[in-house]
């Protein structure tokens, strides 16, 4: 397992927007303009790229999601407190 990962993500209020826009991403749209057009997090700006980050710097179901990826992997939606998250590892 490693220490850090970079991770993008797409943060929504609702499991449904979550579902819609996974399969939009499974089905070839680009990631990183959807997360311009849809995410609720200022990361979204960036393409939803989040950086670095190592273990404990996230809250845990995201953190448990984003290691458990494989490198250009997308997650089904993950819930925090701040609602939906689509998270691509980038490296």
């Amino acid at each position: 397992m490693p220490d850090k990962v970079r991770c993008a993500h797409i943060l929504v209020k609702t499991l449904t927007e979550a579902q819609t826009i996974k399969a939009r991403i499974d089905r070839g749209d680009g990631f990183s303009e959807i997360a311009k057009q849809f995410s609720l997090c200022p990361s979204g700006k960036k393409g939803g790229d989040l950086g670095s980050f190592g273990r404990g710097q996230m809250v845990k179901p995201f953190e448990l999601a984003a290691f458990q990826l494989e490198k250009g992997q997308v997650s089904d939606p993950v819930k925090t407190e701040f609602g939906y998250h689509i998270i691509k590892r980038l490296d």
